[in-house]
């Protein structure tokens, strides 16, 4: 939520002026504590929004990227309605659980067909393009769009990447993309953006296993080589085209994500 913004110059009137002096004393002691009280919490405000943004461009400079200014906003709304109560979780079918000594491998899973805002990144690292593309989700979240209201966060925000034929390196090329919740399913809000895609992505068996950190090309690529070696038949599914789901935004320390293998339509 933004502070008030500063207006023009104050007009009075004629009228304003003559109720003013028929105002007692305590009335007009009161719309003073009144105002006060406005630009106390206006800088209450400004300056959580001057530290959310100072942290977010502490950690964008961690991985190369700037963060700017015009983020401030969005950046506080998100993390106003971040709490669990806030977050919807996208919906699935769990069709199995695979464990081992009590240990969970992976699950494999359903997922509904539904839409999704998408944008195609394409920098020089991973972490990169989810940050570049994650603010630009994030503007659209937050009142950028047709309807101008904040359309609520929805989890996990997911990124599809792709590796080589023998799966030994990812290519450059992401789509980071957002479920649209549910009461937007049918009409979903268009983006002021217009590198943000509105798509609708088929009902989808995924096999699903859990891991902490941060992501990178490295840490992404053993993720998926372990993924492989668990199930029994990896070939049911795509070879070159994977998907990381995060639960926690990029500036997270220990983040809570999952590598998605997709099963062959």
């Amino acid at each position: 939520m933004s502070g008030a913004e500063p207006g023009g110059p104050a007009v009075i009137t004629l009228e304003e002026l003559d109720g003013m002096a028929e105002e007692s004393p305590d009335s007009a002691y009161h719309s003073h504590g009144s105002s006060l009280e406005e630009e106390a919490a206006e800088r209450m405000e400004d300056e959580e929004q001057e530290r959310l943004l100072s942290y977010w461009q502490s950690v964008g400079r961690g991985h190369q990227v700037d963060v700017p200014r015009d983020m401030a906003e969005p950046i506080q709304q998100l993390t106003r309605n971040n709490s669990p109560q806030e977050r919807q979780t996208i919906p699935f079918t769990l069709i199995q659980r695979k464990e081992k000594l009590g240990d969970l491998l992976y699950e494999k899973r359903q997922y509904g067909k539904a839409k999704w805002a998408c944008i195609k990144m394409k920098e020089k690292q991973y972490e990169q393009s989810i940050c570049l593309g994650f603010m630009k989700l994030m503007r659209y979240i937050c009142e950028q769009n047709s309807s101008g209201l904040y359309l609520g966060i929805t989890i996990p925000i997911v990124t599809i990447v792709h590796t080589n034929e023998s799966q030994s390196e990812m290519t450059q090329s992401v789509t980071v993309a957002y479920y649209l919740p549910e009461v937007l399913q049918d009409q979903p809000p268009h983006p002021f953006d217009s590198d943000i895609i509105i798509e609708e992505w088929p009902s989808t068996i995924v096999y699903s296993r859990s891991f902490r950190g941060i992501t990178n090309e490295d840490s992404i690529m053993r993720e998926i080589n372990l993924l492989a070696e668990i199930l029994e038949s990896p070939e049911l599914c795509l070879q070159d085209t994977f998907i990381i789901a995060g639960y926690t935004n990029p500036a997270a320390a220990n983040r809570h994500n999952e590598i998605w293998f997709l099963q062959r339509p």
